[in-house]
């Protein structure tokens, strides 16, 4: 019933739009130049309660924040510190394109060290550096945790992961990223999904449409991903490329069957076919059963009383069903593989044994 009903909610949404249903460019592409960078940075969570590092087992917590105290003005004795609400964690983000110094990102942060829990900590002002080790932005705030750890004499219970957080807004831009695009005579695109059909409709969509508006056509593809666009004369690099990200296009991809053995999700693409194959699916349950027994003595005997081993096997095979698959579309498919009433992981090994049967004409991905 549960495999029923996954297969049938997997058909509806999927057959919910029309093979190749039309999308914006905006959607299926993006601009070269507009590409994010990543950041990362060291620092201290302060503020914890009880949760922090142990600086026995983290000696490079107990070094940071005798180095910030004395950045501060504030020297450090010789001894060993014994706080429990410090930890040391790595701070990354996304440093998104065409952003301006002053602007603010959100940061997240990991623990590094053997700390508990951040929730209720402070993130002490780090700085985040680019992959050209120059500084781009700096982080503070307070740390918001989604998990949650309770601890007892005898028992442990964590919900989520409470040594990672995010910080909203934590990071204020100091440097922007030097991407000028009005000195650029051409735009590219990049396509999100790469091929060669799609990139050939996206280059003829902008062809059409400045034929119409410039009198000229623009756009050529480079390969599966890329389509090159000359920007014309008298309008701006962003006007020319806000009037063409709208553009429909009717996007095209590969067939292929996407297998999750973890989690036991399968998706089947629209344009995935089945030759037609006949498919036998059913499972053999054998159970042994160990009963041992208590043999006595017979009355008046100098026998002694002993344990005779029974041991009692049963095998169960149920009925096998056996479908006839022939998948012209995806509908088809569906209702086939509905019919052998499986699970979804009797699914995964039935996509499996079609693929290897040469019968499925598609890409199957085992993630």
């Amino acid at each position: 019933m549960m495999a029923r009903l996954f297969l049938s909610v997997l058909m509806a949404l999927t057959l919910a739009l029309p093979a190749g249903a039309a999308s914006r460019i905006k959607d299926i592409a993006m601009l070269q130049a507009a590409r994010d960078n990543q950041l990362v940075g060291y620092g201290l969570v302060i503020g914890l309660q009880g949760s922090g590092d142990s600086l026995r087992n983290s000696p490079f917590t107990e070094q940071s924040m005798r180095a910030m105290l004395e950045n501060l003005g504030i020297a450090s004795e010789g001894g060993r510190a014994r706080a429990k609400n410090v930890a040391a964690v790595i701070v990354t983000a996304n440093l998104p394109p065409f952003v301006q110094s002053g602007a603010r990102i959100d940061v997240s942060v990991s623990s590094l060290g053997d700390a508990t829990s951040l929730a209720g900590g402070t993130l002490v002002m780090t700085p985040l550096r680019a992959a050209d080790g120059e500084i781009y932005a700096v982080a503070q705030g307070s740390v918001i945790v989604s998990g949650f750890s309770a601890q007892g004499q005898a028992e442990t219970l964590t919900q989520g992961v409470p040594t990672s957080g995010r910080v909203p807004n934590g990071a204020i831009i100091e440097r922007k990223v030097e991407a000028s695009m009005s000195d650029s005579a051409s735009l590219v695109l990049q396509l999100r999904n790469a091929d060669f059909s799609t990139a050939v409709r996206v280059a003829d969509a902008i062809n059409t449409y400045t034929g119409s508006r410039f009198g000229a056509r623009l756009a050529q593809e480079e390969d599966a991903r890329t389509i090159r666009i000359r920007r014309p004369k008298g309008i701006s690099y962003a006007r020319f490329y806000a009037e063409i990200e709208n553009l429909m296009v009717e996007s095209d991809g590969p067939a292929r069957v996407v297998v999750d053995e973890r989690t036991g999700t399968v998706v089947i693409g629209n344009d995935v076919r089945i030759s037609r194959v006949a498919i036998s699916h059913g499972t053999l349950t054998v159970r042994i059963t160990e009963t041992p027994r208590v043999v006595q003595p017979e009355p008046f005997s100098r026998g002694e009383t002993a344990i005779e081993p029974f041991t009692e096997i049963e095998a169960d095979q149920p009925d096998a069903n056996v479908a006839l698959l022939d998948g012209p579309n995806l509908q088809t498919l569906v209702s086939g593989l509905n019919r052998l009433g499986v699970k979804p992981d009797g699914i995964i090994a039935i996509l499996q044994g079609i693929k290897s049967a040469g019968a499925l004409q598609a890409e199957l991905v085992l993630q």
